[in-house]
């Protein structure tokens, strides 16, 4: 039995663990994220185990102290390391072979007659048509049938610009009947096949300019709804740019009953909790106006990200995109991109100037 007193027993001294190379290294945490945006990024070799995975390898977590990173596969191949066999770092990515088959079927629509069914679009990328319908989706933002149909439109447009009549263009663009085109047309061309054929000629849009606490600001209206409101420091500027937008139409001028619309616009920059019960002409691609749907959605006094809109929208990779939707947004306040920030909560980019896009932003706070 011991005869040293239990109070001058020396007490073992705490170990203090240390953060190893690796751990503070940023790619480490890409690594415990097993983060798939960063394959292809860097690969991780382990010392015990003698191979080398990408960071969205699924296996056991390997202790930090035997990892080291590599730029590319065959540096760690030079460095003695074989692929592991869960991840196979030495072939390419799922989502690379996935980006692959979703081209296999785009390349599928754009040569074909009439639109393929989702079926053959599936059979064509060797996926069940679940499976193949969900990563189309996400690789291009929009279903297989939207993409189809814009492809569709894309194709009337080329041939009616370039046909003899717009029976012939209907016919080379695919459709087997002019009755099947035109129960599209408007949807397909936003006008009549003959007005788009002339260069959107003979469509009548009535606009008007006026002043807010922002700067000037010009409202346009086709037959359709509100098509354009743009901000500004010069309101000739703002006339050059509709003009830019719709080359070919019939602007008019409007006259003082045509105000009252300016004034409902000037009342939604000043009251934003008011809202704005107007029919909108929006035309864009079928991705840009799901995007636009989704921020029509944003309430007053709130922000998203860029990231959350492309979540929303069923696209959570297609964040540049849904950062050029909102650039090419030309209904400013309608539709209201200003709400959309970046994940930090700065305020980046905004068509019509970032000082209005704070202004906006400060103005519907107060309100909300």
């Amino acid at each position: 039995m011991s005869t040293i007193p239990a109070e001058s027993r020396a007490t073992p001294a705490k170990v203090l663990a240390f953060p190893t190379a690796t751990e503070q290294d940023p790619r480490w945490a890409r690594v415990v994220a097993r983060d798939r945006a960063a394959d292809g990024a860097f690969f991780y070799s382990v010392a015990t185990t003698g191979v080398y995975c990408r960071p969205s390898c699924a296996s056991r977590r390997a202790n930090p102290k035997n990892v080291r990173f590599h730029a590319t596969a065959a540096a760690c191949e030079a460095a003695g390391f074989r692929p592991c066999k869960r991840c196979k770092p030495d072939q390419l990515s799922q989502e690379a072979r996935n980006a692959e088959k979703i081209a296999r079927a785009c390349r599928l629509i754009v040569r074909a007659e009439e639109p393929p069914s989702l079926a053959e679009m599936a059979k064509a990328a060797g996926l069940s048509r679940y499976h193949f319908h969900r990563i189309f989706k996400a690789a291009t933002g929009v279903t297989p049938k939207d993409y189809a149909a814009h492809n569709r439109a894309a194709k009337v447009r080329k041939e009616l610009t370039r046909s003899r009549t717009v029976t012939e263009a209907i016919y080379d663009a695919g459709f087997n009947s002019n009755g099947r085109f035109y129960e599209k047309s408007d949807a397909l061309l936003g006008m009549s096949p003959t007005d788009y054929r002339a260069g959107g000629a003979g469509t009548a849009i009535r606009f008007a300019v006026g002043e807010c606490s922002l700067g000037s600001i010009l409202v346009a209206q086709s037959d359709k709804g509100v098509c354009a409101i743009l901000m500004g420091d010069d309101p000739s500027e703002l006339v050059r740019n509709l003009q830019d937008s719709f080359p070919q139409a019939e602007l008019i001028g409007a006259d003082g009953a045509f105000e009252w619309l300016v004034a409902q616009v000037v009342g939604l920059i000043e009251a934003p909790d008011v809202g704005l019960d107007l029919p909108l002409d929006v035309r864009g691609t079928a991705f840009q106006q799901r995007v636009w749907r989704a921020l029509r959605e944003i309430p007053v006094g709130a922000t998203v990200s860029y990231s959350e809109i492309a979540r929303r929208i069923g696209a959570p990779k297609a964040v540049r995109a849904v950062a050029g939707a909102c650039a090419a947004n030309a209904l400013a306040v309608a539709i209201p991109c200003h709400r959309v920030v970046r994940n930090d909560g700065a305020l980046s980019g905004y068509r019509w100037g970032v000082e209005r896009k704070r202004a906006l932003l400060d103005r519907e706070a107060r309100r909300a």
